[in-house]
């Protein structure tokens, strides 16, 4: 068997492609005869009839075709087509000797695609496109154009894309320098796509109109590492959406390179499907991207989502690891409305923030206090968060030998509210009393010291541990749930419950006197609202015989005793 010695431009070490030496090959054609071909193929020139379709076979069962002729009739009519796709027909230049011209046959195309045919000279899109006045769309990926940079029909251009706005570069394995040089031919361009092309940086070239004009790219499955090998597109004023899916992005800048600044017209940024596995990426983000608003990070390693092949206990742990991940990101960026295509409304914001807020209060829990300032390094918004909703409680756990005698207690502040002042503010703290506990005492016991050191019959006190941690609540009432689980609540009731509220809203605007009080009332109803979707939690501990040590966690608690 003889072995080529053949260099391909792919740079994977698998590329390759095996075709049977006995199949007949299918010769190139011309792009005029691929639009016949497609579109003309099963009406009869003449009689203009439909020539009967082929049967269709599904398992032992023949399907017939209803309703389709009047569409082939329709689309046979090539002078008026304005969206035609001859993708992969074999085109390799634009009209044969005796084939009517472009502009005589298709004079109509608004879109075009000529993705993965034969051509290997950009100057046979322009002898296609320059007859194509009303051309906006062309999409020519997955052809291996040969030197663009040097092609003279591509130089000789003229306004054959003058009015494009959308041009796909996308599989065909083009260096960004081919890439520019064809792009300084479309003046009004708008939507760029050069996915999967191997780049891995973008050196700093020439943009020409696009500086102006361009909107959207597409730098979706290519091999860049960091946000910084892109800092040639940083000049783009107008850009608003930039799509990195499918790279190998794992921070946003390299050593010793600088932090590029986007454009603050960049709304949207899509890194999915990365290698982004530190926080650090998240907190980087705004510094370099100032008027993002729209974000999609999902399917990377930070995100630890599951894969088809974990079990389901597995599936649900990273389920719900992927959901705090969510909200950590909300609470990291405070400028995002929309993150993985879902809407973050101002509830949805609060609930995320003190839940990061909570997140941080556990980490600094588990390092000492001289290691809080490093800690504190890795989250940027914490003071912001903490003028917000307040410094979260932190209780650090100190490390004793379990052979020791003060392993085996707990510290625990009691402090008492009276059943006046229940009814009033349970927040109220009473009388303290810090005492250490033995771990060993059951729930009576503790109940008999307090008793006598309060002066209060044991079985008339109720004891709550508070836990300082955060919990969420349903954010309907009962009656809402209620429906919900009866499937009776609908998204009209939603709607209408909605428009009820806008209404009340409308018509608390008052002009003057009310209006200061009206914005007070509301905001005061945001708070509430906020505050009705977390809550901290408090475990009763009942009367019985459980060890206070299997009961509350940790070498410190803190306990509220009421009376019953």
């Amino acid at each position: 068997m003889e072995t080529l010695d053949v260099k391909g431009v792919s740079n994977s070490p698998t590329a390759g492609s095996f075709v049977r030496p006995s199949r007949p090959a299918k010769p190139a054609q011309s792009f005029i005869s691929a639009v016949l071909d497609k579109y003309t193929s099963e009406v009869d020139p003449e009689t203009q009839a439909i020539r009967a379709a082929k049967q269709i076979r599904i398992g032992t069962k023949m399907a017939e075709e209803v309703g389709f002729d009047k569409i082939r009739r329709q689309l046979a009519k090539v002078d008026q087509l304005k969206i035609v796709i001859v993708d992969s027909y074999r085109v390799a230049f634009a009209v044969a000797e005796g084939e009517k011209s472009v502009k005589e046959m298709v004079p109509s195309i608004q879109e075009l695609d000529v993705s993965r045919n034969m051509l290997e000279s950009v100057g046979v899109v322009v002898d296609i496109c320059k007859d194509l006045a009303h051309l906006k769309s062309l999409r020519m990926g997955g052809n291996r154009f040969r030197d663009a940079m040097a092609d003279p029909g591509l130089r000789n251009s003229g306004s054959a894309f003058a009015h494009v706005k959308e041009l796909a570069l996308n599989e065909s394995m083009m260096s960004w320098e081919e890439i520019t040089c064809i792009t300084a031919h479309f003046p009004e361009l708008t939507n760029l796509n050069c996915s999967t092309n191997q780049l891995s940086i973008l050196p700093y070239l020439p943009l020409g109109s696009l500086v102006d004009t361009l909107t959207s790219l597409q730098l979706e499955l290519n091999q860049f590492t960091a946000i910084s090998d892109l800092s040639a597109v940083t000049e783009l004023k107008v850009l608003r959406n930039l799509h990195l899916k499918g790279n190998y992005i794992s921070t946003v800048t390299k050593p010793n390179a600088p932090v590029p600044l986007f454009s603050e017209s960049l709304y949207y940024l899509d890194v999915s499907y990365n290698n982004i596995s530190s926080w650090d990426f998240v907190d980087s983000l705004l510094e370099s991207f100032p008027g993002l608003m729209s974000l999609r990070i999902a399917h990377n390693p930070v995100y630890d989502t599951a894969t088809m092949g974990d079990n389901p206990a597995k599936a649900q742990q990273n389920r719900i690891v992927s959901e705090e991940s969510h909200m950590i990101t909300i609470g990291r960026l405070p400028q995002i409305k929309i993150l993985n295509f879902v809407s973050i409304t101002a509830d949805d914001r609060a609930n995320a923030e003190l839940f990061y807020l909570s997140r941080i209060a556990r980490e600094l829990a588990a390092v000492g206090k001289e290691e809080e300032e490093t800690t504190l390094k890795h989250h940027p918004r914490y003071q912001m968060l903490c003028e917000i909703y307040g410094a979260p409680e932190v209780t650090r756990q100190n490390k004793v030998n379990p052979d020791f005698l003060e392993a085996r207690l707990i510290k625990v502040t009691f402090y008492l509210v009276q059943h006046n002042e229940q009814s009033q503010n349970p927040q109220d703290v009473g009388e303290e009393y810090v005492r250490l506990v033995p771990k060993s005492f059951d729930i009576y016991a503790v109940k008999g010291f307090l008793g006598r050191h309060f002066g209060i019959a044991p079985m008339q006190l109720r004891l709550i541990w508070e836990t300082g941690e955060w919990d969420p609540v349903a954010a309907l009432d009962e009656a809402d749930e209620t429906a919900v689980l009866d499937g009776d609540y609908s998204s009209d009731e939603e709607e209408a419950e909605a428009e009820r509220e806008r209404e009340g809203a409308l018509r608390s605007e008052e002009p003057s006197k009310q209006h200061g009080e009206s914005k007070k009332k509301m905001e005061k109803d945001s708070e509430a609202s906020k505050m009705r979707r977390w809550i901290k939690r408090q475990v009763e501990l009942n009367d019985s015989t459980r060890q206070l040590g299997f009961c509350v966690d940790g070498m410190e608690a803190r306990i509220r005793v009421e009376m019953k």
